[in-house]
């Protein structure tokens, strides 16, 4: 049996697939992934995002953000370039956005300032934001209450974060988390305390070509290894991988397709 599953966050159009695009996809439709979500990263992707959603229309959906590791002194102006792509097609999410102090604070300034923006952006368009937080979560959920928390919705994208995180998580009622192959990890704790949130709050993804699932940790991620992710996630909900398939598919077409 092949079950239908979407990859919610998957950097498919990365120079990490040139070589066997095509391939990667044809791997990922044969195991179930029909669906697509591509998080755009800054000014010099957004040719290659839009390239590939226009030559797979079918079934790769973009989305359109600034990556907070992309956030630099001029970000202002890559704001622009950005925002300026809203009017010009039709996008699925405001993503991939967020706060990221695990590399570098030089800039923790303007990415709040860059996030808060594109939180705004969100209203305004009336789309879900896919959210990337790293060693960030209390600047985070701060951005999300100065704006406005009840009037966004959108995602958690590869969240392993602690108790608490995911407990105030909860409270954001319009947001998911997304989860990829750091369920599989050994040292993912998230696992004992996963199961007391809502698998209606739940989407797959793999963040390809990074985070592969075990038994591919050293390897290339490729949306393919999604199945991985449901299967475990399966164990973890003490649930028949069928039944994860379905409900995380239908919460991302809820999400992004309303």
């Amino acid at each position: 049996m092949i079950m239908y599953l979407i990859d919610s966050h998957t950097h498919l159009f990365s120079e990490e697939f040139d070589l066997d695009r095509d391939l990667v996809m044809r791997r990922a439709m044969e195991t179930g992934i029909q669906l697509f979500c591509l998080p755009n990263i800054d000014v010099e992707s957004i040719e290659r995002l839009h390239s590939m959603s226009d030559q797979y229309p079918e079934c790769c959906y973009p989305m359109m953000g600034l990556h907070p590791t992309s956030v630099k002194a001029d970000y202002q102006s890559d704001l622009e370039v950005i925002k300026a792509e809203l009017n010009k097609r039709k996008y699925i999410a405001i993503g991939e956005i967020g706060l990221d102090l695990y590399w570098d604070k030089t800039f923790i300034n303007e990415q709040i300032n860059a996030f808060e923006e594109q939180l705004k952006w969100s209203i305004e368009w009336n789309l879900p934001v896919a959210i990337h937080t790293r060693e960030a979560f209390p600047q985070v959920f701060e951005s999300l209450y100065k704006v406005g928390v009840d009037r966004l919705r959108g995602v958690f994208h590869s969240f392993g974060g602690r108790k608490e995180e995911l407990e105030e998580i909860a409270r954001c009622k319009n947001f998911m988390i997304g989860i990829n192959g750091v369920i599989t990890y050994k040292k993912a704790d998230f696992r004992d305390y996963l199961p007391a949130f809502p698998l209606e709050r739940i989407i797959l993804e793999t963040d390809s070509p990074y985070l592969p699932p075990v038994p591919y940790r050293g390897k290339r991620n490729e949306p393919a290894y999604l199945l991985n992710v449901a299967v475990k996630l399966a164990e973890v909900y003490n649930l028949t991988v069928e039944t994860v398939a379905e409900a995380t598919t239908g919460n991302a077409r809820r999400l992004f397709w309303g």
